[in-house]
């Protein structure tokens, strides 16, 4: 017999500390996010799961802490699990099925689809846990469960191979969204960490934005160039998502989204979800990343064939420049500058967890989520408010791709790909 929605619920939610217990803030976050869980649009643990594990998912039990598991000396603890997840008040996750940049045409296509398989493995590996989604009534239906709803975006548009029908394959294997670029420029979009070359979108671009808001596939701007969001908000009919971004005014990364780009995603009804990797969040840690970088750079060259030296240089120089400091305070406030600029309509949660090797001060983990709403809470921000951030605005955005979908389906036939390559001879 199935235990009533109430219960279910009740028996996923985190034990309350004694600390939190005697905290208003505290309380009134764990109300609010138990009623409206958090929806996370981005977390890199498939593509964690494969470098580690092999995609063997009987090597990996995430039903346990898997902070506590062996890892390679350069990397990290994995961040995700499911009893972390369940205490971050976690609703509804964006898995990415992510691969790198350097990889293209059929590799990129079958690694891709090995990535999305792993998420469809593991979802089914965890079925009183994880349930797969594809709309925001999905989400919502899944949530009511007791478990956490998992969606599928793609990561880069180089895991299309200018192929509208791999896009469309894509999509019916479950994914969400595409993002249009990667680290590096595909041949239809610029990058925001490559020199320019499209200024934008090309013809195909344009044609992929529009096939994609025919079959309902969210359009991802996290990672392109400020012409190619331009480019894409004027070329889509749907809201359009930044998956995992910050508010540029706030550091001058070129991941993170212009002041410009904010006023007219505002108008366009579409949401940015805000990341936590520290070197997007602070400009002072941005800076200290790049003055490493060459001061690494510096010493290997310095100390070339003497790599013990070389590493006692490195060592030197950082500890007479401390790591700057970044905070779950500092992401508070991209939030906020997004939601001045865009309205609080406009905000969600990015994380990026487990794509990052670092991570702020007080969000360690996918536990965490409630130290951010708190602090939002102390800043004054509204029940209404919060709930939107958690989960209510990329839900109001599904429903509104889809609605375009629905209507663009019954206007035009699938799109075609004859942009995509010059015919043979020519």
């Amino acid at each position: 017999m199935m235990l009533p929605i109430l219960a279910l619920l009740a028996a996923a939610a985190p034990v309350a500390t004694p600390a939190a217990a005697a905290d208003p803030i505290a309380r009134r976050v764990a109300h609010l996010l138990a009623a409206t869980p958090v929806i996370d649009g981005h977390n890199d643990l498939p593509w964690e799961i494969r470098a580690r594990y092999g995609r063997d998912l009987a090597r990996i039990d995430l039903g346990r802490d898997t902070a506590s598991l062996p890892h390679a000396a350069d990397a990290v603890p994995l961040m995700t699990d499911i009893p972390r997840l369940r205490a971050g008040h976690v609703g509804a996750q964006f898995w990415s099925a992510y691969v790198p940049a350097t990889l293209s045409g059929a590799e990129a296509v079958r690694t891709t689809i090995e990535q999305i398989d792993l998420i469809h493995r593991m979802v089914a590996a965890y079925p009183r846990d994880f349930a797969e989604a594809r709309t925001a009534e999905d989400i919502e239906r899944i949530e009511r469960s007791g478990r956490i709803a998992a969606l599928i975006g793609v990561e880069g548009g180089h895991q299309i191979d200018m192929s509208f029908a791999v896009l469309r394959a894509y999509r019916a294997l479950g994914v969400s969204y595409l993002t249009l670029t990667h680290s590096r420029n595909t041949e239809f979009a610029d990058s925001a960490t490559d020199a320019p070359r499209a200024h934008g979108l090309t013809p195909f671009g344009v044609a992929l934005v529009a096939e994609m808001n025919r079959i309902g596939m969210l359009v991802d701007l996290s990672h392109v160039s400020p012409d190619t969001m331009r480019a894409a908000l004027a070329a889509s009919a749907a809201p359009v998502i930044f998956s995992h971004s910050g508010a540029r005014a706030l550091d001058d990364h070129p991941r993170d989204v212009p002041d410009d780009v904010l006023a007219l995603l505002r108008a366009q009804g579409g949401v940015v979800m805000i990341n936590f990797y520290p070197p997007f969040v602070s400009e002072a840690r941005f800076g200290w990343n790049a003055d490493q970088a060459a001061e690494r750079a510096r010493a290997a060259a310095r100390f070339v064939g003497q790599p013990k030296r070389a590493a006692a240089a490195l060592a030197a120089w950082e500890a007479a420049h401390p790591r700057p400091a970044v905070t779950v305070a500092m992401v508070a406030d991209h939030v906020e500058h997004v939601a001045r600029l865009c309205g609080h309509g406009c905000v969600g949660i990015g994380s990026d967890f487990d794509g990052i090797e670092e991570v702020p001060d007080g969000l360690r983990d996918v536990s965490a989520y409630p130290a951010l709403f708190a602090e939002l809470a102390r800043r004054g921000w509204s029940d209404a408010d919060l709930r939107a951030l958690a989960g209510g605005n990329i839900l109001r955005v599904l429903r509104a791709a889809a609605a375009v979908s629905a209507r663009l389906q019954k206007e035009r036939p699938p799109g075609s790909a004859d942009l995509a390559r010059p015919a043979a001879g020519q």
